[in-house]
């Protein structure tokens, strides 16, 4: 089910934005084929059971020593009757396994090789380690977030590995796939963190040229700094979310908080902002957060609580769209975007590394006796530990 069905993805197995990219593509329709690492334990980095790595999702899995050229071999066969392959080794590794883009491309001309790193595959940092935080601060955008006169703000990482990553990687791989329909030839993506959480940027960078934003965090208007665009604690001690730019959601915004207009004389002025988020806080703290939430949700102020992880699936907005789903006892956010004419399906949960290692064999044209043999010499692997 999906747009991407018929299509087939090999993941080379690692963390963070090439999974995220191989989840949307799966979550699309493709058939994502993630090749992990034939020793046994954990392959995420981390310690998260398998049936919580929602990233790995509606995958098959096989499970290959890629460091013996012989495991190299079984790679390329499979990247025969593939579409794309995404890789998240640093600049040279896969060139060192013999799996690098010459080798995948002199095998199957379409294919597109899609590369997610964090700097690049070239440049004076490409080969220097680093984690989502370190890309976004490069690119600018950790610079951007937090409170006026305070530490930049890590938002998670969904900037770097997800945003600016993963996904950049899935759209670079989709458009790439279009071109090889069309032309026949495969070709190389350069995903980088770097890259894309730069792009990510772009309208900022847009509006700092122009000086409608300037480099101090949380002075701003969609930094927080604005008194019409940001979040006010409730008399529970939960959060709201406001975002009054335009007049008419303003206005309705000061006369839903029963407050005098004439009292916020100059609503852009910067330098009474402190003082007119002081005047509005003190209003959001006369009700609490569902309260607050019955007065103006649905409204035009722009308005919304600030919900948990554990209260966002139980919105009836979002239980309305089921824009969460159970996949074997795990809520997890359910595909996206949606589809018309070729809509996507429930999620299928994790599998164990290695579940689907002798049919992905057979389905290359391995017969039983050479998957014995490959097995036996530990060249593949069926099912590990999750």
């Amino acid at each position: 089910m999906g747009p991407l069905e018929g299509c087939t993805i090999i993941e080379l197995g690692g963390i963070g934005p090439a999974p995220f990219a191989g989840m949307l593509l799966a979550d699309m329709g493709a058939d994502v084929i993630r090749v992990d690492r034939t020793s046994t334990g954990h392959d995420l980095g981390i310690a998260v059971p398998r049936q919580y790595s929602v990233l790995l999702r509606s995958r098959r899995t096989i499970r290959i020593n890629l460091k013996d050229p012989r495991g190299a071999g079984v790679l390329l066969r499979l990247v025969e009757g593939a579409d794309a392959l995404i890789e998240g080794f640093r600049p040279g590794v896969a060139e060192r396994l013999g799996v690098g883009p010459e080798e995948c491309l002199a095998r199957n001309e379409r294919l597109v090789f899609g590369r997610m790193t964090g700097w690049g595959q070239d440049g004076p940092l490409a080969h220097a380690a680093g984690h989502d935080i370190n890309y976004i601060a490069l690119s600018g955008a950790l610079h951007a977030i937090g409170p006026p006169g305070g530490a930049p703000t890590v938002p998670l990482n969904l900037v770097g590995d997800f945003g600016g990553g993963g996904a950049y990687l899935a759209i670079g791989v989709l458009a790439a796939m279009l071109s090889a329909r069309a032309t026949g030839r495969g070709q190389v993506i350069d995903a980088a963190m770097t890259d894309g959480s730069a792009s990510l940027m772009s309208a900022i960078y847009g509006m700092h040229g122009s000086g409608l934003v300037n480099d101090e965090r949380g002075s701003n208007i969609i930094d927080g700094g604005a008194f019409f665009y940001g979040t006010y604690e409730t008399a529970d001690g939960g959060w709201v979310s406001i975002g009054s730019i335009e007049r008419r959601f303003y206005d309705e915004l000061i006369t839903t908080l029963e407050l005098d207009p004439s009292d916020f004389p100059d609503r852009d002025d910067r330098t009474r902002w402190p003082e007119y988020r002081e005047r509005v806080s003190h209003v959001f703290m006369t009700k609490t957060r569902d309260e607050w939430t019955a007065l103006m949700q649905g409204t035009d102020i722009c308005f919304a609580p600030v919900l948990s992880l554990a209260e966002a699936p139980h919105h009836p907005h979002n239980q309305a769209r089921s824009t969460f789903v159970d996949v074997d006892g795990v809520i997890q956010p359910a595909p996206a975007p949606r589809f018309s004419a070729t809509p996507t399906s429930i999620p299928g949960a994790p599998t164990a590394s290695g579940t689907h290692t002798d049919e992905i064999m057979r389905s290359s044209g391995y017969d039983d006796g050479e998957i014995a043999e490959l097995q036996q010499a530990g060249i593949i692997g069926g099912a590990g530990r999750a």
